[in-house]
């Protein structure tokens, strides 16, 4: 064993650095919108691509599939059989039969049954990729979905858009709504983005025989955060059979069902109320 005094060599100090500059290649986007939740499993993505297909009846829409690791939003538009093609060096997002054009991991991987194992550095790339490399033309608004809670997707995304116009949270009607809710804002109130609004989703079953509805979860967690917070409340969205049938269909629900496309209608409507206050 070495005698006499062992010296440790201190690491060098890191260097502090900055948020990216804000990207100067996403343009002509009127709108750029996350949706985002505190957990996963409250449906955030049949609330994400529900949504863009009710916005898409009057305006010109994309969704950025951000959740990396779990990309859904193909399969519940329809579209999770093809593939991307490359024009003059940009990527083209895949158009829907539902006025919506998707872009996501589910197209860059071999299968669906393909574990994306990214640390995020990666993950970040992706996103900036899906803002920057793709051509989105002229549109009236970007749907983002990101992955549950507040990592480093929902944080590219803030540092990278010229202008988020905000975040739509999404929630289900339990008291823990007031918990998950909390941690969407907190992020939203730290990035200086505003919280357009909170969609409490399984809000209630709807029995497809008799048409009563049974409160399975409760009802008004998420619009009890939203009066506790002080942000809008844009809706309620029930649970009904067809969300779930249609959806693994590739069919989305506010397509197949009348009592779903009301509740999407009605959180456009506000969700426009929203933006126009901003």
């Amino acid at each position: 064993m070495p005698s006499g005094n062992i010296k440790i060599n201190k690491p060098p100090p890191t260097p502090i650095v900055g948020p990216p500059p804000k990207s100067t290649k996403y343009t002509n986007v009127a709108h750029t919108i996350m949706v985002m939740s505190g957990k996963g499993g409250v449906g955030k993505s049949t609330v994400s691509v529900n949504l863009a297909v009710s916005l898409a009846q009057k305006h010109k829409v994309g969704v950025i599939d951000a959740d990396i690791n779990g990309p859904d939003d193909p399969k519940l538009l329809g579209v999770d059989k093809k593939s991307v093609d490359v024009r003059d060096n940009k990527i083209v997002p895949v158009s829907t039969a539902y006025n919506v054009d998707v872009i996501s991991m589910a197209f860059m991987i071999p299968s669906e049954e393909t574990a994306i194992i990214w640390r995020g550095a990666l993950r970040h790339k992706a996103i900036q990729q899906f803002l920057e490399d793709v051509d989105w033309g002229k549109r009236d608004f970007i749907l983002l979905d990101m992955p549950p809670g507040t990592g480093d997707e929902a944080l590219t995304v803030a540092q990278l858009v010229p202008v988020v116009d905000g975040v739509i949270i999404v929630v289900t009607p339990q008291d823990l709504a007031l918990l998950d809710a909390k941690k969407a804002i907190n992020f939203a109130q730290q990035l200086k983005l505003k919280v357009l609004g909170i969609v409490e989703n399984m809000s209630g079953f709807v029995c497809p025989h008799c048409g009563e509805t049974i409160d399975i979860f409760k009802r008004g967690g998420g619009e009890e955060a939203a009066r506790k917070y002080g942000v809008p409340f844009l809706g309620r969205i029930p649970l009904v059979p067809d969300v779930v049938s249609k959806g693994d269909q590739g069919v989305p629900a506010y397509a197949a069902s009348d009592i779903v496309k009301k509740s999407f209608d009605t959180i456009t409507e506000n969700l426009m109320k929203s933006l126009e206050s901003k």
